[in-house]
C-alpha cells in the first residue's frame, strides 16, 4: 500500500508558487496526480491552458480564479472544476498565503500564452 508521508513529498517551485507533490506515477499512482499548492500573497500565476481536467479545491485563504476569461473570487472550501482546454489564471490578491489541493489525471500539460509548453513534474 503506497503511503506518501509529508516528509517524502517532492516540492517544486515555479512562477512564485510552491507545489508539493503527493500522488504521481513515481509514488505509485496509476491514473491520478494530486498536489498541495501554496500561493503566496501577491502572486499572479501566468495564464495557461490545461490539457486535462483539474479539480482545484481551496483549503485556506482566498484567490481570484480566471477561467476562460471569467473571474471569480473563491474562498476556503470552494472547488473549481477546470475542464480540458480551459484557460486558467490564478491570483492571490491578499496578504496571506493561500493553500489549495489539486487533482488531475497523469499527463497534464499546460500551455502558456506565449505558446510555451510545460509538463509539470508534479502532474506526471
Amino acid at each position: 500500500m503506497p503511503v506518501i508521508r509529508t516528509s517524502e513529498a517532492v516540492t517544486h517551485e515555479i512562477h512564485g508558487a510552491r507545489f508539493v507533490s503527493y500522488a504521481t506515477p513515481l509514488t505509485g499512482s496509476k491514473e491520478l496526480c494530486a498536489w498541495r499548492g501554496e500561493i503566496p500573497a501577491g502572486t499572479k500565476a501566468p495564464v495557461h491552458t490545461v490539457s486535462r481536467e483539474e479539480v482545484f479545491h481551496l483549503l485556506i485563504g482566498e484567490l481570484l480564479i480566471t477561467l476562460d476569461g471569467r473571474t471569480e473570487r473563491i474562498t476556503a472550501g470552494d472547488t473549481v472544476i477546470v475542464n480540458p482546454g480551459a484557460t486558467l489564471g490564478v491570483e492571490n490578491p491578499t496578504d496571506q498565503t493561500a493553500i489549495s489541493w489539486v487533482t488531475t489525471s497523469v499527463g497534464l500539460e499546460a500551455v502558456l500564452a506565449d505558446g510555451t509548453r510545460l509538463t509539470p513534474p508534479w502532474a506526471n
